[in-house]
C-alpha cells in the first residue's frame, strides 16, 4: 500500500501535462539514471524532451543532467504507478528499443519482458538467458525477479513449470521466503515427473531450514532422496547430502540426523569419489582416525574446496576436524561471496562465522559488530533470529546474569518449535560459563546434557569442559571417559589447537606437568586466544597448590593478561583470584566505557573508526543516515567525544 509521502508525489504527478509525466514514467522505468537512454527513449516515443524535461524539472520530483536522479526513492514508485499498466508497457518498449543488446542484453530482456502484455515463448527465454548477468548487477534478487518473470511469460507449461522452481530456489538464495513460497504453491498442482517433484521436495526442505522450522527440512529432502533412490542414484545421493547438511542443524534431539545416516548406509556409492556422506558414515561407524583423512580430503575438494559448494556443511567439517583456520578460509569466502552475490542467508551464515570465530579467538568487539550487522540482515529480510553465535560470546564473556537470561530465553524457543540444536548450544554455553565462575557442579550438568544432545558424536569443545568440572568434582571415571574421546578426535584432527586443549584436559586428569607444558606449547601456535588463556590459568593453579609460588605467578600473569584482552571476564576473575592468593594482585583493565556501548553501536563505532560515512553504514546496516547519526551521538557522549576521528584507536573499541 502505498504510503502517505508516495500518495502526495502521485497526485502531484497526475496534475502534470500528459508529456511531462510520459517523460517521468520513462526516467523512473530506468533504475540507471542513465540521461542519454532517457533522450533515446523519450525521441522513440515522440516526446519533446526539453520542455518536458523542463517542465518536469520545475516540480522538483527528479533533476534531468547528466544523471537523472529523483528527489527521493518514493518520488521513482510514484511516477511509474501514477502510469497506467498500458503506458508503463509502451515505456519498457521504448526503452528495449533503444538498449543496446551487446553491452546490455541483460536490461534489454527485462525492458521487453516488462512490456509483453501476454505470454511469449522468446521474451521468456531471453530473460531466463540472461538472469545469470544481472545478478552481477543486482544480485540474487535480480535473479530471482528475472526467473519470476520469465515463468510468468512462458506459454508452455512444463517450461513454465521449470522457471518457477528455479526461481523459487532464487528467492531462497535471496532471503525471500515467503515469495519463495507463494511461488511454489503455483506449481503444486502441477503434473510432474519424480525429478521434478524431488527438486519441489527439496526446495520445501530448504524452505524449512530457511525459517528454522526444526527438523522438517529433512524429511522433505530425505523424501526427495526416495523418490529418485531407483531411476537417479546420483541424483538420490545429492539429495541425501542436503537432508544430512539440513539434520546437522538439530543435532540428535529430532532423530533426523540418525535417520539421515542411516538412509546413507544404504545408498548407491558416490559416483566419482568417496563424498561427505562417505566421511560421516565412516565417522559414526569407525571413529574419527578412521575418518578425519576422508573429511580433509572431502573438505578439501578434487576441484574446488566443498565450501564453494555447500559451506554450511563445510563448517561443519572443518570444527570436526579442529582446524580454526580453515574456518578463517571459509568466513572469508562466505563474506566475500554473500556481500558480491547479494545473498542475505549466505552473507547471514558469513557474519554468524565471523561472530563465532572471533568469540573463540577473543576479538569480542569484531564478534559484537558481526552479531550486529547479521541482527541488521535478519530483520531487512523478515528472517528468524539466529542465536548460537550470540550464546558463545555469552559464554566467553562469563557475565552470570546476562548470560543465564540468554540462555533461558534461548533454551526455551528451542523446546517450544522441535529445534534440537539451538538447546545444545545453550547446554555447551552454559557450561563455558559456570566453569569460569568456577561453579563446577552445574557445569559438569550442563555438559552432560550437551554430549547426550550432540550431533554426530559426543566430541568437540564440550569434552574439554566435561573434563574440567568431572575433576573438579571429583568424577575421575567421567573425566577419564571424556578424555578418550577427546584424545581420540584432537589426535586424529592433529591441529594445534585441538592438541593443546587436549593437552590440558590431560593434565587435569593426570596432575603431570609435561601435559601442561605440552598443552602451552601447541596453544601458542593457535588463533584462539582464550584457550592459550586457559591453559595457562591451569598451569598456573596446578604450581601455586604444589607451593611453586613464582612459577605459578608468570603462568598466572599471562593468563590474566591473555584472558582480560580477550574478554573472558570469568576466567580472568580465577586467575586475579588465583594471582591475590600468591601475594601479587593482577593489574585491572578498564573497560566501562566498551560495557556501556550496545552492540550496534560499537559496530557503527568501529565502522566509523575506518572511515565509513553515515551513508555507508545506513546501506550496510538497512538503516537511515539519520539513523546512524543518532547512534553516533549516543555514542559520543558514553565515550565523552566530540567528534568521528576520536574513534580511530579509541581504546572502548579495543575489546
Amino acid at each position: 500500500m502505498p504510503s502517505p509521502t508516495e500518495r502526495g508525489h502521485r497526485s502531484g504527478i497526475e496534475a502534470l501535462p500528459a508529456a511531462v509525466r510520459l517523460l517521468l514514467t520513462v526516467a523512473s522505468a530506468d533504475p540507471t539514471g542513465d540521461a542519454a537512454l532517457l533522450w533515446a527513449a523519450a525521441r522513440h516515443l515522440g516526446i519533446d524532451a526539453t520542455a518536458s524535461a523542463a517542465a518536469a524539472t520545475a516540480t522538483g520530483l527528479a533533476e534531468f543532467a547528466t544523471q537523472v536522479r529523483f528527489c527521493h526513492p518514493l518520488a521513482r514508485s510514484a511516477a511509474y504507478r501514477a502510469a497506467a499498466p498500458g503506458e508503463r508497457r509502451r515505456v519498457h518498449g521504448a526503452l528495449a528499443a533503444v538498449t543496446d543488446p551487446a553491452t546490455d542484453p541483460d536490461r534489454r530482456a527485462w525492458h521487453r519482458a516488462q512490456a509483453a502484455s501476454s505470454p511469449d515463448a522468446d521474451v521468456a527465454a531471453e530473460l531466463e538467458r540472461h538472469a545469470p548477468r544481472a545478478q552481477t548487477r543486482g544480485g540474487t534478487a535480480a535473479t530471482a525477479a528475472f526467473l519470476e518473470r520469465a515463468a510468468a511469460l512462458s506459454p508452455d507449461t512444463a517450461e513454465r513449470t521449470a522457471r518457477t522452481l528455479a526461481a523459487v530456489r532464487a528467492h531462497i538464495d535471496a532471503g525471500m521466503g515467503e515469495r519463495a513460497r507463494q511461488l511454489l504453491a503455483t506449481v503444486e498442482d502441477t503434473a510432474m515427473d519424480r525429478h521434478r517433484l524431488a527438486r519441489v521436495d527439496v526446495l520445501r526442505g530448504q524452505l524449512a531450514l530457511l525459517r528454522q522450522s526444526g527438523g522438517s527440512g529433512t524429511v522433505f529432502a530425505l523424501r526427495a532422496a526416495r523418490r529418485l533412490a531407483e531411476v537417479d542414484p546420483a541424483g538420490s545421493r545429492a539429495h541425501l547430502l542436503d537432508a544430512l547438511e539440513m539434520s546437522l542443524s538439530t543435532g540428535r534431539v529430532t532423530g533426523a540426523l540418525d535417520v539421515v545416516l542411516a538412509a546413507a548406509r544404504t545408498a548407491a556409492p558416490a559416483p566419482r569419489s568417496p563424498d561427505a556422506l562417505d566421511a560421516f558414515v565412516r565417522l559414526t561407524t569407525e571413529g574419527p582416525r578412521a575418518a578425519y583423512p576422508l573429511l580433509r580430503r572431502v573438505l578439501d575438494g578434487e576441484d574446488a574446496p566443498m565450501w564453494t559448494r555447500r559451506p554450511a556443511l563445510a563448517v561443519v567439517l572443518a570444527s570436526e576436524l579442529w582446524d580454526p583456520h580453515t574456518h578463517t578460509e571459509i568466513t572469508e569466502w562466505l563474506m566475500k561471496t554473500g556481500r558480491a552475490s547479494g545473498s542475505p542467508p549466505l552473507l547471514r551464515l558469513g557474519l554468524v562465522r565471523t561472530a563465532t570465530g572471533s568469540a573463540l579467538s577473543g576479538d569480542l568487539g569484531r564478534a559484537q559488530a558481526a552479531i550486529a550487522e547479521e541482527e541488521a540482515v535478519a530483520h531487512a529480510v523478515g528472517g528468524p533470529p539466529v542465536t548460537y553465535h550470540r550464546l558463545q560470546l555469552a559464554a566467553m564473556r562469563g557475565r552470570r546474569d546476562e548470560a543465564v537470561a540468554l540462555f533461558e530465553a534461548v533454551g526455551a524457543a528451542a523446546r517450544a518449535d522441535g529445534t534440537g540444536q539451538p538447546d545444545t548450544d545453550v547446554h555447551w554455553a552454559a557450561a563455558v560459563l559456570h566453569n569460569g565462575l568456577g561453579e563446577y557442579p552445574a557445569a559438569l550438568a550442563a555438559a552432560r546434557r550437551a554430549v547426550a544432545h550432540g550431533g554426530l558424536q559426543p566430541a568437540g569443545l564440550v569434552l574439554p569442559e566435561l573434563v574440567e568440572a568431572a575433576v573438579r568434582c571429583g568424577e575421575h571415571a567421567a573425566a577419564a571417559a571424556a578424555l578418550e574421546q577427546l584424545t581420540e578426535s584432537t589426535g586424529a584432527g592433529g591441529t594445534s589447537s585441538g592438541l593443546g586443549i587436549a593437552a590440558y584436559a590431560r593434565a587435569l586428569v593426570t596432575g603431570r606437568e609435561e601435559h601442561y607444558l605440552e598443552a602451552v606449547e601447541h596453544l601458542e601456535k593457535s588463533p584462539l586466544a582464550p584457550y592459550r588463556g586457559r591453559a595457562r590459568l591451569l598451569y598456573g593453579e596446578w604450581l601455586r597448590r604444589r607451593g611453586r609460588r613464582r612459577d605459578s605467578r608468570a603462568q598466572l600473569r599471562a593468563a590474566h593478561e591473555l584472558l582480560s584482552a580477550a574478554g573472558a571476564e570469568a576466567f580472568a576473575r580465577r586467575a586475579a583470584d588465583e594471582l591475590r592468593a600468591t601475594g601479587e594482585r593482577a593489574q585491572s583493565r578498564s573497560r566501562a566505557a566498551a560495557d556501556r556501548l550496545t552492540e550496534q553501536e560499537t559496530h557503527i563505532s568501529r565502522l566509523v573508526s575506518t572511515g565509513a560515512t553515515s551513508k555507508e553504514i545506513a546501506a550496510r546496516l538497512h538503516l537511515s543516515p539519520r539513523t546512524v547519526d543518532a547512534h553516533l551521538r549516543n555514542i559520543f557522549r558514553k565515550l565523552g567525544i566530540t567528534s568521528r576521528r576520536q574513534l580511530t584507536g579509541h581504546p572502548a573499541l579495543d575489546v
